[in-house]
């Protein structure tokens, strides 16, 4: 706690008039892209561990102590009260552990009674929909795979994933009728619809789109990496650059 508190009072100088001219200036909301930049390096890192995650990890922990020290500049709350408010809720939600109720003992009885008690917060009472809470600023694959969840939990959702692959087939043919109809505006929707259905084939398939999609485009990178290595681009032919793809993938 000691160390806490001295990294607290780091960011309390960096605040102050004689402190940092940048930290200075910076408000909420000119810190979400930092925020989310931070969140994607920590993510990027969480396979490797060690060094490289301690490193990201005290970066994205200077996003949180950062933000609500604005806050306190405000009048709203201290870091404190954030850690006594994930931490009442901790307790709260997890009676298994901290309470009396002991008859949960699988990790699915453990997420059932996460919900059911989330419904009764104070915050999550004025929803009205089994879709409120999902944030518009998540990513377009998370976001997608978050309401697929949601949905699912009521028992909208396929009912096996022969079912979800034809959804994904249907998707492409009306995409390749509006493609060869010309009809941009109508193709773009069906694009939107074939995504949409890729990311419910990925949730039947227990796979995650957002670390899906990244681990290809990191294969991508990798191979164009060695294809641009071993060429000249401006000078290869496509056959010249697609032997060397090939050459990359075995």
């Amino acid at each position: 706690m000691e160390k806490f508190n001295k990294f607290v009072n780091i960011i309390k100088k960096l605040r102050k008039p004689d402190g940092c001219p940048w930290d200075r200036e910076q408000t909420l909301e000119t810190l979400k892209p930092h925020l989310l930049e931070e969140t994607y390096e920590v993510l990027e890192v969480m396979d490797e561990g060690g060094e490289k995650l301690k490193n990201e990890l005290g970066d994205l922990l200077f996003q949180i102590v950062f933000q609500a020290n604005i806050c306190e500049e405000k009048g709203e709350f201290k870091i404190d009260d954030v850690i006594d408010s994930i931490s009442e809720k901790m307790i709260r939600r997890h009676p298994h552990v901290f309470g009396e109720k002991n008859n949960i003992k699988t990790s699915d009885e453990v997420l059932i009674n996460w919900e059911k008690i989330k419904k009764e917060e104070k915050e999550h009472k004025d929803r009205n929909s089994v879709l409120d809470g999902i944030p518009k600023g998540m990513s377009a694959l998370l976001r997608a795979e978050k309401l697929q969840k949601k949905a699912s939990k009521i028992g909208f959702d396929w009912p096996e994933i022969h079912g979800v692959i034809d959804k994904v087939e249907e998707e492409i043919d009306e995409l390749r009728d509006e493609i060869m109809m010309e009809n941009i505006e109508k193709a773009r929707e069906e694009l939107g619809d074939l995504f949409f259905a890729l990311v419910n084939l990925s949730r039947h398939l227990g796979v995650n789109p957002e670390i899906c999609l990244n681990e290809a485009s990191n294969k991508f990178e990798r191979r164009f990496r060695y294809v641009e290595s071993n060429c000249n681009l401006e000078e290869s032919t496509l056959e010249e650059m697609d032997k060397l793809w090939e050459e990359a993938k075995k």
